[in-house]
């Protein structure tokens, strides 16, 4: 049943192999926790258990909101192929899933982070362009470690998303100008070298070595906060959105297929609400 679930993850949603691993992982936690030989044996009560158990054990809020996208569309996946007559949507629906986002950063924590790394050394100069792109592009960790050289353009840089599906992305100058400085200094740029961020040892980087960059950065600039790759994306998926950017025009820059998606991930500041009842309420 869970093989024809994965086969259905790949032929029909087109989603990334590194993602149905993930959702492979999180399934396979869910049926282990609760011990069931059949989905017919879940209940509604189940869900609620098994969310607050995540949260119990320190799951991040981002890896909580994972567990439940991926047992919405398995579930919905077995009702639609008449394995189940489970109604999962019925139980979240209630659930909020802003207060499963996670901590965003303000724009001032933001320019402290991106001014840590002052060195002029390869390694710091790589690490300063390579926050500079998370934050000024709001690309994904695995995009961004999946770019090469001539996928960054002087105003734009062509991302592949999930699906392989591509897009265009603008970049701000000061972020181009930060991974030139980094490009200028790396020893060997011949055609072998195509990886626009590569390790010390010139292979291509990967998600864990940008986790440890940015936790890096952030004991640096002193930020309390649990901060990760993808705190980044949402601090620029929020900025844009209290600056007056358009929901619309966020969702394709952030490469999400639905707006729905968008909206859990771009919320609303309590300061950027409290300034616009100030503006526009008329007592």
């Amino acid at each position: 049943m869970e093989e024809d679930f994965f086969i259905y993850l790949t032929s029909e949603k087109g989603l990334s192999e590194n993602t149905i691993q993930a959702y492979e992982r999180d399934l396979t936690k869910f049926l282990r926790w609760g011990e069931y030989s059949s989905p017919s044996m879940v209940c509604l009560n189940d869900f609620s258990s098994y969310l607050a158990h995540l949260r119990q054990e320190g799951y991040q809020p981002s890896s909580v909101i994972r567990a439940i996208v991926v047992l919405r569309v398995f579930f919905r996946f077995l009702r639609r192929s008449k394995r189940t007559s489970f109604d999962v949507d019925s139980l979240f629906e209630g659930i909020k899933m802003w207060q499963l986002i996670p901590e965003v950063l303000s724009q001032e924590e933001v320019m402290t982070l991106l001014d840590v790394f002052k060195g002029e050394d390869l390694i710091s100069l790589r690490d300063r362009a390579i926050l500079e792109m998370l934050y000024s592009t709001g690309i994904r960790v695995s995009e961004l470690c999946g770019l090469n050289l001539f996928d960054l353009g002087e105003h734009e840089v062509r991302v592949l998303g999930k699906g392989k599906k591509e897009r265009i992305v603008p970049i701000a100058q000061r972020s181009v100008d930060k991974i030139d400085a980094y490009l200028i200094c790396r020893p060997d740029m011949k055609k072998e070298s195509i990886p626009l961020f590569v390790t010390k040892r010139g292979k291509r980087i990967d998600r864990i070595a940008v986790w440890r960059i940015i936790k890096e950065a952030a004991r640096q600039a002193n930020l309390n906060k649990n901060i990760s790759p993808h705190t980044l994306r949402h601090s620029y998926a929020t900025h844009l959105l209290e600056n007056g950017a358009d929901l619309r025009v966020i969702q394709e820059l952030l490469g999400h297929a639905d707006v729905g998606t968008t909206e859990r991930y771009t919320h609303i500041s309590k300061g950027q609400l409290q300034r616009s009842f100030d503006q526009f309420h008329p007592r």
